[in-house]
């Protein structure tokens, strides 16, 4: 059988999905067997695959493979989120490039090419996801606007109404003025920024004084109802109640008092905008101060803004502040560092808005949740994000859910009148009238007297349903799969959507099952470029994630990215770790065709070596699948990549396959190429997780399979007994052979070159293990002695001393000089240590293992100079 001579990952990795796909390998239907589900978190319909996704959906892959190898039903369902702002953000875009406004379509008109543009670019990511490798089940793949699954989020809406739990109400909302809607208080991202604090003059009617505040934001001074001050300052006390005229439009405001106000911060007196300031908006109604609203939806001045009307709010900030200073109403102008809030989807900054939204109220719902994250019935990995999870969920506010978008599930309200009450909620237009009816007792109204609510859904406000109804179970909350698939295993996200998704998700578990969604959250940590930058396009720190596979192949890029990437811990990526998957993947095929290579002979016997080599193998897999089994069950996939990565290179590659491979042009007996064979197996389900191409390259075509066949079905390793006395005696083994070999290196003995050892085997190695040794470091014969062998070079192994003759292989005059040299430096390192060691001082100040690493050194230094000592002796003897 001809094997190339290089590993193809392009071929293999197109060739094999493809077989899995065709085979239905993915594919997943209850039956009697244990469960295994998992739930992508839904990327944006219009995404692609970046570094993120490329790490949360490999450790996805990695779970799901090992529970299909392990016997699960494993289940693992793809799907895209419909993401309204960005979705919306990107098709007004394309038509404001095909020359077409928003605003002059029906929304019917904006919803065919929303999904004109969805049809068209919506399913890149999955498909991309498929270049990775993921092994979703594709027939399951759910869209959240699908019918189904608005059904179920209407659904939803309509019961926790009816249940009290969904109100409507006029409140300060954070306003997104680039894509003109409302954002919930999770998607407002605040960042520091330089800035001004402005000091103005108010003139205090009927007299020649001026109240002077302070203000970041001089353009709201057009929307100013009060100004107010401490009760108890001083200061102030005397102007309560008169009022002072805003500067430029002298409108007449009152002054008030309010303990609200800080009076150390600015002047100590505050203007008062209730239409623009959430805690202005608290003072105004407990003072029942007038609203004004100055700006439209885009941010522009309103006729408020009189002679700026229509500038931007920035325009403005910088036009307004000119005019007060000419005008003699701007004192001093200073530099200030304050939060801003900016839009997690545009990037634009908040304006804080009054406006008529739908709220759900979270309080009561909240408490299971937080329950279940208490008691470790759902555990978060790490459990470091608890404490964040309750801030959070234990201060949490009734969620604003509604968005003034038209891509989304429609609100389900239907207005009958102009009254902010004058609604009901149904499922649709026909139950609406019904419903209408009954509540106006108008028996007359008909689908064109109803007004439905132009407001969608938050988009979260599918994604929180997710593990739910990706299976059905909010419209047929008892149906096959639900029951079966539900709650699912385990989740894999980002701790930056802990709160925007995953407590959602177990507030809705609780609510709509009473059950938990899954039972652990593996949180991934941040992908970071080696400056410890979040890689962004912005930035242009983000390399393409479909190029790095390119370059590097699927199992190389997934290597590459899982070696450092620690639960809840950042990933500093560098290429160089793709590079180091791709060495590893090579090494791997390298492997299989040396082992392809070897000629049979069934007339052999199996020799001693090559039946001990494979004895300490079956031990040391064990030994590191105990450990894998480990790192599994805390999650520490790095750790089980690391240990599974050193175990086949290490101890696969580099020793077993070394001992037993036949001499040149040789045979190798059948027993010894079927266990090894047997033994490669094993490596390839420990290692098909992370590198599931070139396991199956290599699985397929080790042996004879069947078309049915394939390594991602097939059976995870059986752990075996682990002989710690054969672990032990093989590590004696390989520091005498390393012993063997760094001798030859030192002392330049070819390797073709056959040489004596001599042993004084005081750690009573076996001489049956004389064979291995001889073999792998063509040592011609291996004499056991009882004392210092002369013109030899030595080294240790623990108590035991070994000696490789010299006398007419080297210089050993030359030889005296490099030991003599060496004995120097070792004696002047004993002499620091000891004078370290008699410092009464330093031993009565230094902690216990400081004292003890000192000791150890003096004895290794001692240890060193005898062996040194008694090699200079032998060699001028």
């Amino acid at each position: 059988m001809s094997i190339a001579s290089k590993y193809d990952s392009k071929a293999a990795e197109d060739k094999w999905y493809q077989y899995w796909m065709d085979h239905d390998f993915f594919k997943s239907l209850p039956d009697n067997r244990e469960s295994y589900t998992i739930v992508i978190p839904p990327p944006n319909v219009t995404g692609v695959l970046h570094m993120g996704h490329m790490l949360n959906n490999t450790i996805q892959d990695v779970l799901i493979r090992r529970a299909r190898l392990k016997g699960y039903n494993a289940c693992w369902v793809p799907g895209t989120d419909h993401a309204s702002i960005a979705t919306e953000a990107k098709v007004v875009k394309k038509l404001k490039d095909q020359g077409i406004n928003k605003n002059d379509l029906t929304r019917e008109e904006f919803l065919e090419h929303a999904w004109e543009w969805t049809h068209e670019y919506g399913g890149v990511i999955l498909e991309q996801l498929k270049k990775l490798g993921a092994s979703c089940d594709w027939s399951r793949t759910k869209f959240t606007l699908d019918d189904d699954m608005s059904a179920s989020v209407i659904k939803v809406f309509i019961d926790l109404y009816l249940k009290g739990q969904i109100y409507r109400g006029y409140r300060m909302v954070n306003w997104d003025p680039e894509a003109k809607t409302t954002l919930s208080d999770e998607e407002v991202i605040y960042q520091e920024r330089n800035g001004h604090l402005y000091h103005l003059q108010y003139q205090v009617k009927g007299s020649s004084e001026k109240l002077t505040i302070a203000t970041t934001r001089p353009e709201t001074i057009l929307g100013d109802t009060a100004i107010c001050v401490h009760p108890d300052d001083t200061r102030y006390t005397h102007l309560v109640g008169k009022s002072v005229m805003v500067p430029i439009i002298d409108r007449e405001i009152p002054v008030i008092a309010d303990e609200y106000v800080d009076m150390e911060f600015g002047t100590g007196a505050l203007k008062i905008t209730p239409a623009h300031d959430e805690n202005d908006k608290k003072i105004g109604e407990k003072h029942s101060l007038e609203v004004i609203d100055i700006f439209n939806d885009d941010a522009t001045l309103n006729s408020f803004g009189l002679h700026y009307q229509g500038q931007d709010r920035f325009e403005v900030r910088k036009n307004i502040a000119a005019e007060l200073e000419d005008k003699g109403y701007l004192i001093k102008k200073e530099n200030h560092v304050h939060k801003v809030g900016t839009s997690e989807r545009t990037g634009a900054v908040i304006e804080p808005r009054l406006s008529d939204q739908w709220f759900l109220k979270m309080e009561e719902l909240a408490k299971p949740a937080i329950n279940a994250v208490r008691e470790d019935i759902v555990e978060l990995l790490p459990s470091k994000f608890k404490s964040t999870y309750f801030h959070w969920m234990e201060n949490v506010r009734d969620w604003n859910i509604s968005r003034q978008l038209v891509w989304g599930q429609r609100i389900p309200a239907y207005f009958y009148g102009d009254g902010k009450e004058d609604f009901v909620v149904a499922a649709s237009v026909d139950e609406a009238v019904t419903l209408s009816r009954k509540q106006t007792n108008n028996h007359t109204l008909t689908a064109n007297d109803l007004r439905q609510e132009s407001d969608v859904l938050d988009t979260w406000f599918s994604s929180w349903l997710w593990p739910i109804s990706v299976f059905n179970g909010v419209l047929e909350p008892e149906n096959e799969e639900i029951k079966y698939y539900y709650p699912t295993r385990d989740l894999v996200t980002g701790p930056d959507i802990l709160f925007f998704w995953v407590a959602r998700m177990i507030v809705a578990g609780y609510e709509l099952r009473d059950e938990k969604p899954f039972d652990k959250v593996y949180l991934t940590g941040l992908v970071r470029d080696k400056q410890r930058r979040k890689m962004s396009k912005s930035l242009g720190n983000s390399p393409d994630a479909l190029k790095l596979i390119e370059e590097y192949g699927a199992d190389g890029v997934r290597v590459g990215l899982l070696l450092s990437s620690a639960a809840g811990n950042d990933l500093m990526f560098d290429e160089d770790l793709c590079q180091q998957g791709k060495n590893f993947v090579n090494k791997m095929w390298n492997a299989f065709r040396l082992t392809q290579g070897w000629e049979v002979d069934k007339k052999l016997e199996q020799p001693l070596y090559a039946k001990q080599g494979i004895q300490w193998y079956r031990n040391r897999f064990s030994q590191a699948l105990e450990q894998i089994e480990g790192h599994y069950s805390k999650y520490r996939i790095s750790d089980v990549l690391m240990t599974s990565y050193k175990l086949i290179w290490d101890d696969f590659c580099g020793w077993l396959l070394e001992i037993v491979k036949p001499a040149y042009q040789q045979p190798i007996d059948a027993q010894t190429m079927a266990q090894v064979i047997a033994l490669f197996e094993d490596n390839l389900r420990l290692i098909h997780p992370f590198t599931p191409f070139i396991s199956e390259e290599i699985w397929q075509t080790i042996s004879n399979r069947q078309p049915q066949e394939s390594l991602c079905v097939d059976t995870w390793p059986k752990q075996g007994n682990v002989e710690d006395e054969i672990l032990s005696d093989f590590e004696l083994v390989q520091e005498v052979i390393a012993g063997v070999r760094k001798v030859r290196k030192e002392k330049q003995i070819s390797f073709k070159d056959t040489i004596e050892l001599k042993v004084i085997n005081n750690e009573k190695l076996s001489s049956d293990y004389d064979e291995l040794i001889m073999k792998m470091g063509n040592v011609e014969n291996i004499e056991l002695v009882f004392e210092q062998v002369a013109a030899a070079a030595s080294y240790r192994v623990k108590s035991s001393e070994y000696f490789i003759p010299l006398e007419g292989t080297i210089d050993t005059v030359a030889e005296v000089e490099k030991l003599t040299a060496e004995l120097t430096r070792a004696q002047g390192f004993l002499k620091s240590v000891e004078k370290k060691l008699g410092n009464e001082r330093f031993m009565a100040g230094a902690p216990d293992q400081v004292v003890a690493m000192e000791k150890k050194k003096q004895a290794d230094a001692l240890a060193k100079i005898e062996t040194l000592e008694t090699s200079i002796a032998a060699l001028k003897s």
